[in-house]
C-alpha cells in the first residue's frame, strides 16, 4: 500500500493481519520484507503495519539525511491515515532508533515498545565519522559495497545459507542514495536514555546472543532504564534475530503481545 508523506514522499507499507495493531520498523539496510517471518506466524492474532523507510525498498527518496525523527513522523502519518490512535511500536537496529524517536515525538501513541538488536546511545565522533565514510563509499561504489562489508557482521557465523541470500537480496533492493541518507541520519540521532527512563509502558528488549553491532550488554543497559521492561536473549542469532532465529523471536514477541 502507498502513503504520501507531508513532504511529498511516496512510502510503501504492508498492512496485514487482524487484531491489536503492531507497527514494526526495519533495520538498516533492509526493508519491510524483513518482518515476513513475524507476519506469517502471527498475523492471525495481530495487525502488522510495516513501512519501507524512505529511500529503502519500494519507497521514494526524501531530501537530506534521513533523520530518525523523520522516520518516526512518517510512521505516525501512516497510523493517522489508518485511523489507529495507538499501537505497539517495535523496531530492529535502525528501526529501534526510530521507535525511540517516535516515543519522543508522541509517547501517547505508543501502547507498548519492542526494541530488538538496537541501542540507546548516540554515536560518538568516531562513529559519526565512520558513518560518513560509509555514506560516501556507497555513493561511489554502489549498494553492493554494503553486501560485501555488512553481511558478514549482520548475521551470526552459523546463519543458514538461505537467510544470508535473503538478507543480501534485501540489501540489493535499496538505493545507494537511500542508504547514504540513512547513515547520515543515524549519525545525527540523539541519546534516548531520557525517553526510555520516562516511558512507563511495557517494553520487550530482544537481542541476538552473537550480535556484534548492538551486543547483549547494551540490551541490558536499555532494560535497566525501563520501569516495565523485560529482556530476551536469542541463542544462535546475530544482529537480525527476527530473521536468523524466527521461531524463538516469534515466541518472545507473541508472549509479550498477548500480555499487553
Amino acid at each position: 500500500m502507498l502513503f504520501i508523506t507531508d513532504d511529498g514522499v511516496r512510502l510503501y507499507y504492508l498492512d496485514q493481519g487482524q487484531g491489536r495493531p503492531v507497527l514494526l520498523l526495519h533495520a538498516f539496510p533492509l526493508n519491510a520484507d524483513s518482518f515476513r517471518p513475524q507476519i506469517a506466524a502471527l498475523a492471525g492474532r495481530y495487525r502488522f503495519i510495516v513501512p519501507d523507510h524512505r529511500g529503502f525498498g519500494r519507497s521514494g527518496m526524501g531530501s537530506g539525511p534521513t533523520e530518525m525523527s523523520r522516520v518516526a513522523r512518517d510512521a505516525l502519518g501512516i497510523l493517522d491515515l489508518l485511523k489507529i490512535p495507538s499501537a505497539v511500536v517495535g523496531g530492529v537496529s535502525l528501526g529501534g532508533y526510530a521507535a525511540m524517536a517516535l516515543l519522543r515525538e508522541d509517547a501517547g501513541r505508543v501502547r507498548a515498545l519492542v526494541l530488538a538488536d538496537t541501542q540507546v546511545g548516540a554515536d560518538d565522533e568516531a562513529g559519526k565519522q565512520r558513518r560518513e565514510e560509509t555514506a560516501r563509499a556507497v555513493m561511489e561504489k554502489g549498494i553492493e559495497l554494503l553486501v560485501e562489508t555488512m553481511l558478514p557482521r549482520l548475521l551470526a557465523p552459523g546463519a543458514a545459507p538461505e537467510v544470508r541470500a535473503e538478507v543480501a537480496a534485501m540489501i540489493r533492493s535499496n538505493k545507494p542514495e537511500g542508504a547514504a541518507a540513512a547513515q547520515r541520519g543515524m549519525a545525527l540521532r540523539t541519546d534516548s536514555r531520557d525517553v526510555l527512563h520516562r516511558f512507563s509502558g511495557p517494553t520487550l528488549v530482544v537481542v541476538g546472543e552473537q550480535d556484534s553491532f548492538a551486543p547483549p550488554a547494551r540490551a541490558r543497559e536499555m532494560k535497566q532504564l525501563l520501569s516495565a521492561g523485560e529482556l530476551v536473549e536469542i541463542p544462535g542469532a546475530g544482529h537480525l534475530a527476527n530473521l536468523e532465529q524466527p521461531d524463538a523471536f516469534n515466541r518472545a514477541l507473541d508472549s509479550f503481545l498477548s500480555r499487553v
